[in-house]
C-alpha cells in the first residue's frame, strides 16, 4: 500500500510503498478515508512530545494515530489507536476490534476529522460552566482550534468574546467584539488584558507567558471580593510551565482547571451529539484543506495554516 513513512525522529514522512497490515486475532484493518493532521502529530514524530517515546520505539513507522475510515463490511467509522507501526496516513491501518466508532450519516469524513476539536471547545460549558451573557477570552484564537472556539462560544449563548494571537491580520479575521496582540512587551500585554477585563471563562491554547500575564492582570492590587474567572487549561502552544504567585489566586477569584473536568462518558457523548447536530445544520463549519496522501510532504511542512486543518486524504 501507499503510506507516508516516518525514517527518523524529527524528519519528514515520504510517500512510498509500505508492507499492508496483517489483522492478529482481535484486530480489524480499516480503509483510511481521511486523517488530520496537528501540532501534536508532528510534536511525536519531532520526538518533543511526553508520548514520542511510545510512538517512535519502532521506525520506520506511519504517523498520525486517529482518523476516519471504513470497516470491511462498509461502515463509516472514526477510529484510534492503531497497531504500531501503523497509523492514519496511509490506504490502510490496523487498530483493535472496539477502537472505533461509526461516524453519523450527513457528515463528510473530512470533516468529521476536525470535529474534536469542537468538542475540545465545548469544555467552556461543561468544564467551566459557562452561563449565556457571559464574556468568553480564547487564548490563541487564530489557530483552528481556535476559531471552532469562536463558532461554539457564539452557540452557546456567550455575550462578549475575546480573542488572542500573535498576528493582527489574523486576528481581524475572527468574528469577535475585542482582541488582544500578545507579541508585544510584558507591560503593555498585562495593559492590554486589564483594559479588556471582565473575564468569566478563559478557554486557554497557550499557556506559558501569555497566561502568566494574564494572571498578573487579574491579581488585584488590594483585597478585594475578586468576581471568578474560570480558566480551562486547553493547550500549551506558548510553554508548558509558568509562575503562579500565590497572589494570582488568593484574591482574584480566579480557578483554574483542565479540560478533562467533569469529563464522563454521558458528557463526552452528549457534546459529540452537540457538535454533530450543529455540523449538520451548518450553524458550526469548519475549515479545511484537502491535501492527497501524495502531497503529505509539502503538507507536513506547511507552517503557517492561517486557521485551516490539513486534512489527507488517500
Amino acid at each position: 500500500m501507499k503510506a507516508a513513512v516516518l525514517h527518523e525522529v524529527g524528519g519528514v514522512p515520504r510517500y512510498e510503498e509500505f508492507p499492508d497490515p496483517v489483522p492478529a486475532d482481535g484486530e480489524v484493518v480499516i480503509d483510511v478515508l481521511a486523517a488530520a493532521v496537528e501540532n501534536v502529530d508532528k510534536a511525536v514524530a519531532a520526538g518533543t512530545h511526553y508520548a514520542s517515546a511510545k510512538y517512535l520505539g519502532v521506525l520506520p513507522m506511519i504517523p498520525v494515530f486517529d482518523g476516519i475510515g471504513t470497516l470491511p463490511d462498509g461502515t463509516v467509522v472514526g477510529f484510534g489507536n492503531p497497531r504500531l507501526p501503523y497509523g492514519a496516513l496511509a490506504e490502510k491501518t490496523v487498530v483493535p476490534e472496539g477502537s472505533y466508532a461509526p461516524i453519523p450519516d450527513g457528515i463528510d469524513p473530512a470533516i468529521a476529522t476536525v470535529m474534536a476539536s469542537a468538542i475540545t471547545a465545548l469544555t467552556m460549558k461543561t468544564a467551566a460552566g459557562l452561563q449565556p451573557g457571559e464574556t468568553v477570552l480564547v487564548q490563541g484564537a487564530t489557530g483552528v482550534a481556535g476559531r471552532l472556539a469562536i463558532q461554539v462560544a457564539r452557540l452557546l449563548g456567550a455575550g462578549r468574546i475575546v480573542a488572542t494571537g500573535r498576528d493582527d491580520s489574523q486576528l481581524a479575521e475572527l468574528d469577535v467584539d475585542a482582541v488582544i496582540n500578545t507579541a508585544v512587551s510584558d507591560e503593555e500585554l498585562q495593559q492590554a488584558y486589564a483594559d479588556v477585563g471582565g473575564y468569566d471563562v478563559v478557554l486557554d491554547f497557550l499557556w506559558g507567558r501569555p497566561t502568566e500575564i494574564l494572571l498578573r492582570a487579574l491579581t488585584p492590587d488590594e483585597f478585594a471580593f475578586g468576581a471568578p474567572t474560570r480558566i480551562i487549561q486547553t493547550g500549551e502552544s506558548a510553554g508548558a510551565d509558568l509562575v503562579v504567585p500565590a497572589s494570582a489566586l488568593r484574591t482574584s477569584g480566579v480557578e483554574i482547571c483542565g479540560a478533562a473536568r467533569n469529563l464522563t462518558p454521558e458528557s463526552m457523548g452528549e457534546s459529540y451529539q452537540q457538535v454533530v447536530e450543529w455540523t449538520r445544520s451548518g450553524a458550526l463549519t469548519f475549515q479545511i484543506d484537502r491535501i492527497p496522501l501524495s502531497d503529505i510532504a509539502s503538507a507536513w511542512q506547511r507552517t503557517s495554516s492561517r486557521g485551516r486543518r490539513v486534512v489527507v486524504q488517500p
